[in-house]
């Protein structure tokens, strides 16, 4: 007599959920060194950063303290999504783990979801306290209101996918590396993120009118403060959410490509 076993199935929303919390746990695992350590290097870029800065400005009045102190959230979150989701996966390739990873009997794109989650929690506590501790170094009040809760997210949404789409799409992880590194001198030295962008010569204005770095401090901007911002935040919306998206088509392109 024999008994039929019964197939597992492999799709459907219940497995889905369930692939996606094993992908949790499985990220977590892997991660658990590089969080503490990602967390401790964002605190310090966004607060350590205010600091350095308002040392290059000299005395600053009430109005460029808060523009300052508001563009903190945008640098504490660019290291993390940009520079750190790279990182790992380029980690990932000098183990030779990163193909294990695509023999998991999981979605491919369950994957990315559990990335792009970890890395946006992440992002959220750093970010707070390092604009925590900038507001209390210039003495800054904000004007919150509930426009702070989609910047965040898709600010952070928006650096995790762009590195991870990053680090799937360029194969050597070395040139991975060179590329983290010119972002951070791009980002701190020549991005209009605690400066305002009219002070920029109007070529490389328009440059960051495509690049995200601009618009993530302008959604924050508009989430923190009133009047202070006078461009379109609409407009800076749809340019984060074309890079969110642009990213994962890349990615799903490059990881689709996968046998």
């Amino acid at each position: 007599m024999t008994t039929s076993s019964v197939p597992v199935i492999r799709r459907g929303p219940r497995f889905w959920l369930a692939s996606y919390r094993s992908m949790l746990r499985f990220e977590m695992l892997n991660l658990r060194q590089f969080l503490a350590l990602g967390l401790i290097i964002q605190i310090l870029m966004g607060g350590g950063m205010s600091l350095m800065y308002g040392y290059y400005f000299g005395d600053l009045n009430p109005a460029q303290q808060t523009f300052l102190v508001t563009g903190i959230p945008a640098l504490a979150l660019f290291p993390l999504g940009l520079i750190g989701v790279p990182n790992v996966i380029m980690e990932h390739k000098f183990r030779d783990t990163y193909d294990y990873v695509w023999t998991l009997p999981v979605p491919r794109a369950i994957s990315g979801m559990a990335t792009l989650t970890i890395f946006t929690a992440l992002a959220i506590p750093g970010t707070a306290l390092a604009l925590i501790i900038a507001a209390l170094v210039y003495n800054v009040t904000f004007q919150i209101s509930l426009a702070i809760i989609p910047a965040m997210l898709l600010t952070a949404a928006m650096a995790t996918s762009v590195g991870y789409a990053l680090g799937h799409a360029v194969p050597e992880p070395r040139v991975i590396n060179l590329i983290t590194n010119l972002l951070i001198f791009l980002v701190l030295l020549f991005s209009p993120i605690v400066v305002a962008i009219n002070q920029f010569p109007d070529w490389w204005a328009a440059v960051h009118r495509v690049l995200p770095f601009w618009h993530m401090a302008v959604v924050i901007r508009a989430g923190l403060t009133r009047g202070l911002i006078t461009s379109s935040v609409t407009a800076s919306y749809l340019v984060l959410t074309a890079w969110t998206l642009g990213s994962w088509l890349v990615a799903g392109w490059v990881v689709g490509r996968r046998r």
